[in-house]
């Protein structure tokens, strides 16, 4: 096998992965998941640290 048929086997099987991805992406039955995913980062965080619930009170400084 010469180079040039490695190149284009090489080719044809990415491509072949990428419609694969593609499709597997797209498809209705993924859609729910993806969704909860995207809006996962919106959700408020139930366990917030001490760290985190210290950041809203006042330092001490006065202006």
């Amino acid at each position: 096998m010469d180079f040039a048929t490695f190149n284009g086997l090489y080719t044809l099987f990415l491509i072949v992965i990428f419609v694969g991805l593609i499709l597997w992406v797209f498809s209705k039955k993924h859609k729910k998941s993806f969704d909860q995913i995207a809006n996962s980062i919106l959700d408020e965080d139930q366990g917030t640290t001490e760290y985190e619930s210290r950041l809203g009170q006042h330092t001490g400084a006065k202006k």
